[in-house]
């Protein structure tokens, strides 16, 4: 069997069974982040991403630019729980030809916005490669009463995003869009979300998460899923890389966060009773059904 037979979730489906996990362990593969226990009110939370050039970059983006995506995206899962970030490492593989340079302005981009959330750069690795691959290692906290995961979502529950979606390639937003950390923080401490997701492989796909971890369905409005510029509905539904917060809140929370001024949020539909089931309104008031496609690396 090939991998594009498989696919990414069915491979890590394979990878994950039989692994042994310690009593400390609450929430091990299958989420934005792993969750243990460290004390009495916290979890550690622990995310990595791989970033691949000629996949997520290209060798003609900005050094500083791949840097800020390289942090952004794993400041982005730790958003999806409810949590803050601390220490990150950082793995390079790196073609010998490299200009020092360059790789120095790709730190830098990883600097800058870690600084920005309270990051600290404190090891890794390096190592010979054909071409740029990052790879970055994130060590975050939450508090336990704030942890938000993707199970959890109730029939009757709102479903909202932080942002416009779609065309983030073609408009440069996936290498300079700033996580929703800020956002996440203000949702736990007010609003208990009760579900949350970032956007990564598109609306789609991973509001498919939130719906197969909670056996729930849901049902979307076309009219108000907000898009990029003039960006077409399919691709707002299907490009990823948005790296919104997408989420499910209870009706009196929504009725609350829509009032508020704090932060940018859009109510875009409901969850419903029907397991795995995902609707759609369009605009001329007719019921479509919504595939379970995205961005899909195999």
């Amino acid at each position: 069997m090939k991998l594009s037979q498989v696919g990414e979730f069915g491979l890590i489906d394979l990878l994950k069974r039989g692994l042994p996990t310690a009593k400390s362990v609450k929430k091990g593969i299958g989420d934005d982040c792993a969750v243990v226990e460290w004390d009495k009110t916290r979890y550690m939370l622990l995310t990595t991403d791989m970033l691949l050039e000629g996949i997520h970059f290209t060798p003609k983006d900005a050094p500083v630019a791949i840097g800020h995506k390289a942090m952004a995206v794993n400041l982005s899962d730790i958003a999806a729980m409810g949590g803050s970030a601390k220490y990150a490492l950082v793995s390079l593989g790196l073609p010998p030809a490299s200009p020092v340079e360059r790789v120095k302005q790709i730190y830098q981009g990883m600097q800058r916005l870690g600084r920005r959330f309270g990051v600290s750069i404190i090891g890794g690795d390096t190592n010979r490669s054909n071409k740029l691959t990052i790879n970055v290692a994130l060590i975050g906290q939450v508090d336990k009463k704030h942890l938000v995961r993707r199970r959890g979502a109730r029939p009757g529950d709102a479903i909202f995003v932080t942002g416009p979606l779609g065309d983030s390639y073609r408009s440069r937003h996936h290498l300079n869009f700033m996580p929703r950390l800020k956002e996440a923080g203000l949702l736990v401490r007010k609003y208990n979300p009760q579900a949350m997701i970032d956007i990564s492989d598109g609306l789609i796909a991973d509001l498919y998460h939130i719906l197969e971890a909670s056996g729930v369905g849901a049902r979307l409005h076309e009219e108000v899923i907000p898009r990029r510029g003039e960006c077409p509905l399919e691709r707002a539904l299907y490009d990823g890389e948005d790296f919104e917060l997408l989420f499910a809140v209870g009706k009196s929370d929504a009725r609350r966060l829509l009032r508020q001024r704090d932060i940018n949020v859009f109510c875009i539909g409901e969850i419903t009773k029907r397991k795995n089931k995902l609707e759609m309104i369009n605009k001329r008031g007719k019921t479509v059904h919504l595939l379970n496609t995205g961005y899909r690396h195999f």
